[in-house]
Order: structure tokens, then sequence, then C-alpha cells
């Protein structure tokens, strides 16, 4: 089954030093870009990390620091990258809990102003949980019948990651195949911030998801507690949550100098 899209659809999957979306780098990544008339385009690269790959790391993905010592910062790929998925909806397997977030956190890093809001995210991983709740591997041996041969390649996972999606809208008659439906499929909520601690309520206001604030509106605790904001700025939050809570005071501050 061929997508049904709008507009370009990048399926993106990063291979990292761990599984801290705060701290941890990217090795390697891999998107591939499909366009509305179904012309397939890769970028794949390995990345310096500028950090130890640790052991533990190597021994699932199989990158080791040697591998990567005269590979591009993500610095130096930033903007090749930037262009090549501008404009494209994004999609991945656990993209949005992890991709997605490590991907907003390097470019931020490297002070790279990519805007990653009005675009869908199609999470193959939710649907496939959602469905049947297993592993990529065996999701692609499920869906497509085929073993995952280089799993933890980054190329590998992202192209079986685009085979699953496909296979999934044959087998589930249910799901629609456009991009915004699929995304709002994948979604478990309005998330303002990609680690979810903000979110948006039933009313659209931007509340706290985490911590004894939870569901109180961000402004409100702003404006009732001004160091929490502060302790937020201050404390192992990702940079894009913290970029989402100072837009929130600004805009607040704007409003109230109004």
């Amino acid at each position: 089954m061929n997508l049904n899209l709008k507009r370009p659809l990048a399926f993106i999957d990063l291979e990292t030093t761990g599984i801290n979306v705060s701290t941890d780098r990217i090795v390697e990544l891999s998107v591939l870009k499909i366009s509305p008339d179904g012309k397939e385009v890769w970028m794949s690269t390995r990345v310096n990390p500028e950090m130890a790959i640790p052991p533990k790391t190597t021994a699932i993905h199989g990158i080791k620091d040697e591998d990567v010592i005269t590979a591009p910062t993500f610095k130096e790929v930033a903007k090749k990258l930037a262009a090549f998925i501008e404009g494209c909806d994004l999609a991945g397997y656990n993209a949005i809990k992890f991709d997605i977030p490590v991907l907003a956190e390097e470019f931020l890093r490297v002070n790279f102003d990519f805007n990653f809001r009005k675009r869908r995210y199609i999470d193959v991983q939710v649907i496939f949980h959602k469905k049947e709740q297993r592993t990529l591997a065996a999701a692609y041996q499920f869906y497509c019948k085929k073993d995952l041969e280089g799993a933890h390649g980054s190329k590998a996972d992202t192209a079986a990651t685009f085979e699953v999606l496909k296979s999934q809208l044959d087998r589930y008659k249910d799901l629609e195949n456009d991009v915004e439906k699929l995304a709002d499929y994948s979604s478990f909520n309005s998330n303002v911030d990609f680690a979810g601690r903000i979110i948006l309520d039933e009313n659209g206001v931007e509340v706290f998801n985490f911590g004894k604030h939870k569901g109180k509106p961000v402004v409100l605790v702003f404006n009732e507690e001004p160091a929490y904001y502060s302790w937020m700025m201050n404390g192992e939050f990702p940079l894009y949550t913290k970029k989402v809570l100072t837009e929130i005071k600004l805009r607040s501050f704007g409003k109230t100098q109004g």
C-alpha cells in the first residue's frame, strides 16, 4: 500500500550513547523521506557524539568510539539535516518519546533554531502496541513476514519501520491512510513539550503533567510561585521543555504588560 501523503513524511531512527533524552547524544542517524508521489530519498550518517560511548550501549548497536572519531559532529550535519526534513511530517518507531525529543535537544544544543511545531508525528510503535504489543523485530516478522537483519542499525530499523507502517495500513482497515489521522492515533495526549511535562487540558490550557503542581496551569503556578520556573530551568529537564517554559513565561509577561 502506498501512503496517502499531502506533504513529505520523514521516517527517522537514531542510535545514541544511551537513553537519557537530556544528556545522551546521537552516534548515527538515518532518515528516509517519502514524497507524496512515492519517491524515496535517504540521508544516513554516523555522528561524532563528542563523548564516550558506554560499552553496554555499544553491545546493543555495535558502534564504538573508534567508529565515530572521524565522523562529523551534530553541529556539522545540523544544517543539512534541517534542510532535508524541512516541510516534512515525522515518523518513527518510539519516535515521539525518544528519537524526536533527542533530535530536538541536539538542535538546541548547537543553537540551531529548527521548528518542530506544526508537524504531524506518526509513531509506528504506538500503533503496534495498541494493536499487538511487541518489539520492532517482532513487528517486522508479524506484519512483513521477514527477519530483521541488522537490527539496531539505524538504516535497517528505519527501513523496517517504513515497511511496517505500510503493512499496518494493509492489515487494519480502521486505520486511515492519512497522516493527520495516523498522528492522532499515535498520540497518547496533547503534549506541549516532547517529554510530556507540559500538556494541554480539555480547555486547551497548558498545565503541568508531573510533580506537586500536576494539573495546574503553568501560568498560574509561575504567578503564585515564581521560583518554580527557576527551579525547572536549573534542573535536569530537557532543553526543549525549558524552551517551551520560557515561551509560556514570556507570553504571559507580555499579556501582563499589555
